[in-house]
């Protein structure tokens, strides 16, 4: 008789995934997807470059160092790469809070601490909603550090509130061209799913896989990159519950693999 193998029972066996980020963070990604039984095709569609603005970002971060700000706040992972980059000291008086349990988790592998995560909304929005509460009315001085596209809703949620906010661009988001070869997997339908991870990813997306088979899954990573992604234009199959690469691999699993019937007949 024969048995099952255990890859069989693997949610996302015969699945290739398009990871559109490299680096450590993609290499993560890829790791969980062959978990799962995935094939990961890392692509990376956006990288990172340095601020134009170098000076303002050394004067912010020697002020954080010498402790003149009350609460950090972080909102990617990114900036934490420019926080040890820079060899960025926070003094035990200032607060970190960080957007979701990624951006925290890559704080905390970095050796620094994290005093908040939103409980509710991973979003600069909930994030600044919860500084809010905790801080009772009390001004304080903040240090949001952000993407050059950064939209400014954590820095007017809070100076709103009193606060008084210093929003200082780390790192500029720029688009990587793919190779041919991994645009005719796109096209041709052989990358099953694409893992949509931000706003600028979904640009990217859109922009360089113009004919984006209606049976490749398109997952976003939660409700606001989804909306990004609409923006732009790009349809969105399926939505994390949670804003995390977690959630995000769950929500294709749920699928069935795509062509499956055809690649099953003789």
């Amino acid at each position: 008789m024969n048995y099952p193998s255990e890859e069989n029972h693997k949610p996302l066996a015969g699945w290739r995934v398009l990871v559109p980020r490299g680096g450590p963070w993609g290499d993560g990604v890829a790791a969980s997807l062959r978990e799962q039984g995935a094939v990961p095709v890392v692509a990376p569609l956006i990288n990172f470059a340095a601020t134009t603005d170098q000076d303002a970002l050394d004067d912010a971060l020697e002020r954080l160092g010498n402790g003149e700000f009350d609460w950090l706040t972080v909102t990617s992972a990114t900036t934490v790469d420019v926080l040890y980059s820079q060899r960025a000291v926070i003094p035990a008086g200032t607060k970190v809070a960080a957007v979701g349990e990624t951006t925290a988790a890559a704080l905390q592998a970095a050796g620094f601490r994290v005093d908040l995560v939103p409980e509710k909304d991973n979003s600069a929005a909930g994030m600044a909603e919860e500084m809010i509460a905790l801080e009772q009315g009390e001004p304080r001085r903040v240090l949001s550090l952000r993407s050059e596209i950064a939209k400014p809703v954590l820095s007017k949620a809070l100076q709103a509130a009193g606060h008084d906010v210093s929003s200082v661009v780390a790192y500029r988001t720029v688009g990587v061209p793919v190779t041919e070869r991994i645009m005719r997997d796109v096209n041709s339908g052989r990358i099953n799913a694409i893992l949509v991870t931000s706003g600028s990813v979904a640009a990217q997306v859109h922009e360089q896989f113009t004919t984006i088979p209606a049976s490749t899954i398109v997952a976003a990573i939660g409700p606001r990159t989804a909306k990004d992604a609409r923006k732009v234009g790009l349809d969105v199959d399926v939505i994390a519950d949670r804003q995390t690469v977690t959630a995000l691999i769950e929500a294709v699993s749920r699928f069935p693999l795509p062509h499956a019937a055809d690649e099953l007949q003789p």
